[in-house]
C-alpha cells in the first residue's frame, strides 16, 4: 500500500516538473547556452514607403556583445542572431540598413557560377537605394534598445 502511495506521489511529481519544464521552453526569449535572446521584429520605410528588399543589422554598443540581423521584404523585418528568427540579446544597438538595386552578377567562365570575387564586384558596384550613411555603424543616426520582452522597433529613413 505505501509503495503504491509512494508512486502516485513520484508520478505527481515527474507530471509537475514536465509541465514546469514545458512553460520554462515555452515562454519568452530562447536560452541555449549563448544568451537569452527575444524577439524584434518590425517595419522600415524609405520616404514613407515599405523598403522594398534589404538587410537590417543591429550591431551591439557593448564591445563583447553579439549582433542580430534580418532581411527586410516589403518593409518588414524579423531579426537572428544564431538560428532563424531566434531574436536578439537585451542591450543597446547601433542600426544598419542597406539596400542596393539588384544587378547582375557575370558568370563565372569556369563552371558557370560566379566566383567571390566577381559577386563581392557586383554587389560593390551595385547602386544604393538608400542613402549610404544608413549602412555603416560609424555613420548611422539609427539606435535601438532590446529588452526582455517582444520587441516591435520600427525604424523610419529618409533622404
Amino acid at each position: 500500500m505505501m509503495v503504491m502511495a509512494m508512486g502516485r506521489r513520484i508520478c505527481r511529481l515527474a507530471t509537475l516538473l514536465a509541465s514546469v519544464s514545458v512553460m520554462a521552453v515555452s515562454g519568452c526569449g530562447v536560452d541555449d547556452g549563448l544568451g537569452k535572446r527575444y524577439p524584434v521584429s518590425g517595419t522600415v520605410t524609405y520616404n514613407g514607403q515599405p523598403l522594398a528588399s534589404g538587410s537590417i543589422n543591429f550591431v551591439s554598443e557593448k564591445a563583447d556583445g553579439r549582433s542580430a540581423s534580418g532581411t527586410i521584404a516589403a518593409g518588414s523585418y524579423s531579426l537572428t542572431t544564431q538560428t532563424d528568427g531566434d531574436g536578439a540579446m537585451p542591450g543597446m544597438y547601433k542600426v544598419t540598413v542597406i539596400a542596393k538595386e539588384a544587378s547582375a552578377v557575370p558568370l563565372s567562365k569556369v563552371g558557370g557560377a560566379p566566383s567571390q570575387q566577381q559577386a563581392f564586384q557586383a554587389n560593390k558596384a551595385a547602386k544604393s537605394l538608400i542613402p549610404t550613411k544608413y549602412g555603416s555603424p560609424t555613420t548611422t543616426e539609427l539606435k535601438a534598445e532590446v529588452k526582455a520582452e517582444a520587441n516591435k522597433l520600427d525604424f523610419s529613413l529618409t533622404d
